[in-house]
């Protein structure tokens, strides 16, 4: 009886998902210490007592306010695709719009959740201060360019964190956040990407295994933000 042999194209589509599948099989702890540490800091520096008089940067008197932050916030968001020109991305296009897009949709729930489930007054006397959105957002684009970059080029993937870093500071100097607010928003930026990258590719992965490549570029993630909070609009074209 004639036996058909596996071809090279079947053998490297095998060996193609079961590198993938062991590759995100495992849930990477150590990547979540430092966004859960910064949270964690955060949350401290901003129930305690006291630890608000302990800001030595913040001031309560006026000062010339730094408006680039307001631009810098969003512009991040687009960080790792300017780095797409320049660089060697780890993921294609489509992948990092996607995991942009869950990112921000985590990252949107939380911080929005915890302002308005949380009262903390600002440096200026404003409400909703804890955490900074602007950290969060800056840090989430600044750690999704590492994620994409860290292992073909250690300046792109390093230096969204130095604009992410001003952009917190900026928080601070302009009396609109404390530092555990920043610091609390700069963990949840962090996490949101990690998070996203643990949900994203099982999911495509599995869609692939069961229906093919057409079938995962048919399905469409993209951050739902509402007054109440975030989440995800999902969809999926048959």
């Amino acid at each position: 009886m004639y036996e058909k042999k596996p071809t090279a194209d079947s053998l490297s589509l095998k060996d193609s998902l079961s590198v993938t599948k062991t590759k995100y099989s495992k849930v990477p702890l150590k990547q979540f210490v430092l966004p859960a540490t910064l949270i964690a800091v955060g949350a401290f520096g901003s129930s305690v007592d006291g630890m608000r008089d302990f800001h030595l940067i913040s001031r309560k008197d006026s000062v010339s306010q730094i408006r680039i932050d307001d631009y810098l916030e969003w512009g991040m968001l687009g960080w790792v695709f300017m780095c797409d020109i320049v660089g060697k991305e780890k993921h294609s296009l489509t992948d990092q719009f996607v995991l942009l897009a869950m990112a921000e949709g985590i990252n949107a729930a939380a911080v929005h959740g915890l302002k308005n489930n949380i009262e903390t007054t600002r440096p200026d006397g404003r409400p909703y201060s804890f955490p900074s959105g602007h950290t969060a957002n800056a840090f989430l684009g600044a750690h999704m360019a590492y994620k994409e970059f860290k292992d073909s080029s250690p300046v792109l993937a390093y230096s969204g964190y130095a604009i992410a870093g001003f952009v917190a500071a900026s928080r601070v100097y302009n009396n609109r956040h404390w530092l555990a607010d920043v610091a609390a928003g700069a963990g949840i930026g962090i996490l949101s990407v990690e998070l996203s990258y643990l949900i994203y590719f099982p999911i495509k992965n599995l869609i692939i295994r069961k229906s093919g490549n057409k079938a995962a570029n048919n399905l469409f993630l993209a951050p739902s933000i509402q007054r109440e909070g975030g989440g995800f609009y999902l969809s999926y074209r048959f």
